[in-house]
């Protein structure tokens, strides 16, 4: 990747709402440039969309925890992702190496719900978990070092 299309990217992972026009003073590019790089770097799926943050408090789910997972039988096929696809709560899945197939984060209203979306993974996935509670997140959301 160019040196320029990198610079691009980074300032679009800090402020994905910055605009062509501040894109083009950053650079040293003409808008029309960085009009043509951006959507290239979008059909070349390197930008992959835009998103808003969101302070998950305000919205009633202040609690995030990740779950490990991993199959009760080992044998079983390896469609947990698949199974637990529908559940809303969680919001990403991650495959990973060690003791565990994969790493889920979550995001409940409260100790109750994460109980209960802790019984519906065991349910869909047939399962076992380990949970770790976050009690705060000093940062989170930092654009990649690109």
């Amino acid at each position: 990747m160019e040196e320029i299309d990198r610079r691009i990217v980074a300032l679009l992972a800090a402020d994905g709402r910055m605009s062509f026009t501040d894109l083009a003073k950053e650079t040293g590019l003409s808008v029309s440039a960085v009009h043509q790089r951006v959507r290239r770097l979008e059909k070349r799926g390197v930008i992959k969309g835009y998103a808003a943050l969101v302070d998950f408090d305000e919205v009633g789910l202040p609690l995030t925890a990740f779950v490990s997972i991993k199959p009760i039988d080992p044998a079983a096929a390896d469609d947990a992702p698949d199974r637990l696809r529908h559940l809303a709560a969680i919001e990403s899945c991650h495959s990973v190496a060690g003791d565990e197939s994969y790493i889920l984060k979550v995001r409940v209203g409260s100790p109750h719900d994460l109980e209960e979306l802790l019984n519906q993974i065991r349910a869909a996935a047939n399962v076992s978990t380990r949970t770790t509670v976050v009690l705060s997140t000093p940062f989170d959301y930092r654009p990649p070092a690109v």
